[in-house]
């Protein structure tokens, strides 16, 4: 089980758990979860856990970079984003 999935499912256990004491102690529900913060926890993940490489562009111009893949020209003055090493 890779590191990220367990922190997932111990912040899910976690929260279910805090949401029974929450009321058991007030008598009311409230319902508190980790769900909402799970997708933050697997972006950018490929399936593995192995380290993603990144393209690196920049534009030879006014040394704009970027590493979103979207981009193949500069938006400040168009000229072609070149790959760095």
């Amino acid at each position: 089980m890779g590191s990220r999935l367990a922190t997932a499912a111990v912040g899910i256990v976690g929260s279910l758990l805090l949401s029974g004491l929450l009321w058991w102690v007030f008598g009311t529900f409230a319902f508190f979860l980790f769900v909402p913060f799970v997708p933050f926890l697997f972006r950018g993940s490929s399936g593995t856990d192995a380290p993603a490489t990144e393209r690196i562009a920049e534009c030879p111009q006014c040394g704009f970079r970027t590493t979103d893949e979207s981009y193949d020209f500069c938006p400040r003055d168009g000229t072609r984003l070149e790959l760095q090493d």
